[in-house]
């Protein structure tokens, strides 16, 4: 047994290797060290070949012996279907999600944006216990409207997930890690209904979030809409484009995430 550390900071504890994966690996081993006997043995019966001939006699009830003893084709087979079928399971597993949070609405109040987790589904897009109310994303200010779409990602299963938006983020704003392992680099547009997200938006987003911060996975999310240009650009850079229906539909739990297949088609 050995332990790993989730993104809240809790240990849990993973089982041994699994019993088709022991089994293919000493098959290998097995397989790789006959194959280096046999070299150096042909090598060294070039020189002594009557001593040779005597041990290849010995050595062939041994050899029937320990062919008996070796797994059949069928079970190495069944054996690797099982150890994929395992690690298929444990990729689609939920990633474990983090604490809830909720940042404050602009002006004060009680009201509070309230982004619980909730079991994930695939680890795409988690599936919420009852329809969550509408958020009026528009409401908060700029930071708070960072760390709300940084929550969503850490309900959905992203871990490390890190507000790194302010002077000099060079067009990131949020930070994390899939569920699936890829590094997600988010940008965020708190723009009004008149004022859509432009080509020229998308270029300068696009200059740093693959080159700068290694992004295997870019959005930029919006309140707003995209211009035609800019979905043209975002398509033809990899960019996926999440605007103010996406985000309500994601924050409610009835849309995909940005890594969830449905927004390939739609960035």
């Amino acid at each position: 047994m050995r332990e790993t550390r989730t993104s809240t900071g809790r240990l849990r504890a993973t089982g041994s290797m699994p019993r088709p994966v022991v089994i293919l690996a000493m098959a290998g081993a097995l397989l790789a060290a006959a194959a280096l006997f046999f070299v150096c043995f042909a090598r060294w019966a070039g020189a002594h070949p009557l001593t040779a001939v005597l041990l290849a006699i010995l050595a062939v009830p041994m050899l029937y012996t320990l062919f008996r003893a070796m797994p059949r084709a069928g079970e190495l087979r069944r054996a690797a279907r099982a150890g994929m079928a395992r690690t298929d399971r444990e990729l689609i597993e939920p990633a474990p999600l983090g604490e809830a949070f909720a940042p404050s609405l602009a002006g004060g109040g009680e009201d509070t944006l309230d982004l619980a987790p909730a079991t994930a589904q695939d680890g795409l897009t988690a599936v919420l216990p009852a329809p969550a109310p509408a958020v009026d994303f528009t409401a908060l200010d700029p930071d708070g409207f960072e760390a709300a779409v940084a929550a969503l990602c850490e309900r959905d299963g992203c871990h490390d997930v890190a507000v790194v938006g302010g002077a000099g983020d060079l067009g990131a704003d949020v930070l994390a890690t899939a569920p699936d392992g890829r590094r997600v680099v988010v940008q965020c547009k708190q723009y009004g209904p008149a004022h859509k997200v432009g080509s020229q938006d998308l270029q300068r987003f696009g200059g740093t979030c693959w080159s700068v911060h290694g992004a295997q996975l870019a959005a930029v999310v919006t309140t707003s809409q995209f211009t035609a240009p800019a979905r043209e650009y975002a398509a033809e850079c990899g960019i996926r484009c999440v605007d103010g229906d996406s985000l309500a539909a994601w924050s409610e739990g009835s849309g995909p995430a940005p890594w969830g297949p449905a927004m390939v088609d739609g960035a």
